[in-house]
């Protein structure tokens, strides 16, 4: 199986990876893992990315496709594996779509994670990221709802989106999804 993982910031996108990936026996692909590793072991891409990283914007689609590209070629996500924090825009989504046909890999479910963005500030300003500061978080919030809206729409137009209530307790979240996969 092959998912992404959608939602805004403090969503329980990387919660629900690894709670998903333990119950699916799949791997987590985590952008925000793979550029905060990139970052911190200074590879080039990764001094690219670090100055974006640090302003709370995104990345340009080029510099996030390589950086897709580089993991899904990786042995460990030839039998599935769940994306978390990509694609991010809609142009991200076609190019991942391109990219996992010519990995003969097709895209089983976009899970999207569904919460106000009140409770994204607070679950945010209540992690220990170090990019988790107020100005941060605000400028992420306003990608999310600059980007996302059409994602959600490019997935919902290819039938192969979920969205589910992310409020509930963690372990509720979960129950949510795996019945609807």
């Amino acid at each position: 199986m092959r998912l992404v993982m959608l939602g805004g910031p403090g969503s329980g996108k990387s919660t629900q990876s690894h709670n998903l990936s333990q119950e699916l026996k799949l791997p987590v692909i985590s952008m925000g893992g793979i550029l905060r590793e990139a970052i911190a072991n200074a590879t080039p891409l990764g001094i690219k990315a670090k100055p974006y990283v640090e302003r709370g914007d995104l990345l340009p689609d080029p510099m996030m496709i390589e950086f897709i590209q580089q993991r899904l070629v990786q042995e460990d996500g030839g039998q599935g594996w769940i994306l978390e924090g990509y694609p991010r825009t809609a142009f991200q989504a076609e190019e991942l779509d391109f990219l996992l046909e010519d990995l003969g890999q097709p895209l089983d479910w976009a899970l999207y994670l569904k919460i106000d963005e009140a409770t994204m500030v607070e679950r945010s300003l209540n992690r220990s990221l170090f990019d988790d500061h107020p100005e941060a978080i605000t400028t992420r919030i306003g990608k999310f709802h600059e980007y996302t809206v059409p994602l959600l729409e490019y997935y919902a137009a290819k039938q192969n989106l979920l969205t589910v209530n992310a409020y509930p307790e963690v372990d509720q979240v979960t129950k949510l999804i795996l019945a609807r996969l």
